[in-house]
């Protein structure tokens, strides 16, 4: 059954501009939509997520998404939102990125099964490795101006940056490139429907306007927003750089804060364009934060609903106790069940110093760890002083003057978690 794609995207704030007569054109039949993927890191970004869901409410609603991997492009360079050239890839690289893409995407469409609207996956590159330059401006260029190209927003306002050093021919010719893959796509996939960011108008546009000169047929545009955030930094970066999809580029647990620390006013915005919760739930969602906005009810929903679906329901769960571990009650327990990584992400930020194996061997005396070896406190007398407080924690459990470290106190055999109070933590590293 086909459900209004265009409805469906309005309420959730994901529609900037959609081509005059598209939504009657979705609405007749099951219909094939594209959009395209940068293929030069083997993981994909939050940065990215917006596509993805566009593909994947697009397949909720009855038609067939087509993810694209920008094989051929990848290897040019989009002049779109940006000042300067990427770096070109070789195939095999290319190759790698496409299978690892491949598997992010399955998290959110269905590529498996034997239903008409099945997602497919393609690469750009399969059908421009053998077009020639001179059949390639013979064919495809002929058919489009200068004066058109040039008055596309992205090209005008690269060539018009003070930041920028203009642009080469290359990165010029990116649209016909793009454009050149949605006239392919149509004639090979019936592909009729080509979606992106706002940013992507004019390249999708050369598209449609190939399909019409060469193709003898009609092509569309949807576009969504440019995601921002409220303070107006860039929506997908921490301190860290890209917040990526790859859990070995960011942990789980980061990829939680990341959300979890949502301001009030993204949240809202968020839960509607990054989850698949209906209209009533969101509405409920957001009424229940508007009376106890110290309780981020939509923060917690929205981290839970999208790091479950990067990752898993495990890793959702591991998660949230790392996050208690330093924001609520915990154990040694808890703490020795976290990975190493994960360890490190917690405690980010935390001081820490290093102790040898030695150290630790034959039991390492409390106030040794706390002043001398450590330096978590400055002197014998203060470690003596917290202890008698009963303010002292090694890995969360409360220790007494005569307490020894040894082996069975290392976290993954390497680290030790000692605590003063409630919010004081400090880290032994032992090598």
């Amino acid at each position: 059954m086909i459900k209004n794609f265009v409805e469906e995207l309005t309420w959730r704030g994901m529609i900037h501009t959609v081509m005059p007569g598209a939504e009657a054109h979705l609405m007749e039949s099951m219909r094939s939509a594209y959009i395209g993927f940068d293929p030069t890191a083997d993981s994909l970004h939050i940065g990215n997520l917006v596509p993805i869901m566009l593909l994947a409410h697009y397949q909720r609603c009855g038609h067939k998404p087509i993810a694209l991997v920008g094989g051929a492009t990848g290897m040019i360079g989009d002049p779109s939102g940006k000042s300067n050239e990427r770096n070109l890839l070789d195939e095999k690289t290319l190759r790698h990125n496409q299978e690892a893409i491949k598997n992010q995407l399955a998290h959110f469409l269905d590529f498996e099964s034997h239903a008409d609207n099945a997602a497919i996956l393609v690469n750009n590159y399969d059908w421009m490795k053998e077009f020639s330059f001179l059949e390639f401006i013979r064919d495809v260029g002929k058919h489009i101006t200068v004066n058109y190209m040039m008055a596309k927003d992205s090209v005008k306002n690269r060539i018009s940056s003070e930041s920028s050093e203009g642009m080469s021919f290359t990165e010029f010719t990116y649209q016909l490139v793009q454009g050149y893959d949605f006239l392919h796509l149509y004639k090979a996939n019936d592909c009729s429907i080509q979606m992106g960011g706002s940013d992507q108008w004019g390249n999708i546009t050369t598209g449609t306007e190939l399909i019409r000169r060469i193709g003898n047929g009609k092509g569309y545009a949807i576009t969504c927003p440019l995601i921002t955030k409220s303070d107006g930094s860039k929506f997908g970066k921490s301190e860290g750089g890209n917040v990526w999809l790859d859990a070995n580029r960011t942990s789980p647990y980061k990829f939680y804060q990341y959300w979890l620390n949502s301001s009030d006013e993204d949240a809202e915005k968020y839960i509607k364009i990054f989850t698949f919760l209906d209209e009533a739930t969101i509405n409920t969602l957001i009424s229940e934060h508007n009376e106890a906005p110290h309780l981020r009810v939509l923060q917690k929903r929205l981290a839970e609903e999208i790091t479950t679906m990067v990752h898993s329901k495990e890793d959702l769960n591991n998660a949230i106790k790392a996050s208690n571990i330093l924001f609520g009650k915990s154990t040694s327990e808890d703490l020795k069940a976290l990975n190493e990584q994960t360890f490190l992400d917690v405690f980010d930020g935390v001081p820490q110093t290093e102790i040898t194996h030695d150290d630790v061997e034959n039991g390492l005396d409390v106030i040794a760890a706390l002043a001398e070896k450590g330096g978590f406190l400055k002197s014998n007398g203060e470690a003596r002083r917290a202890l008698k407080e009963n303010s002292i924690s090694i890995n969360k459990e409360k220790v007494k003057e005569d307490y020894k470290i040894t082996k069975e106190d290392l976290i993954n055999n390497k680290f030790i978690l000692l605590q003063r109070g409630k919010k004081n933590y400090f880290v032994l590293s032992v090598k």
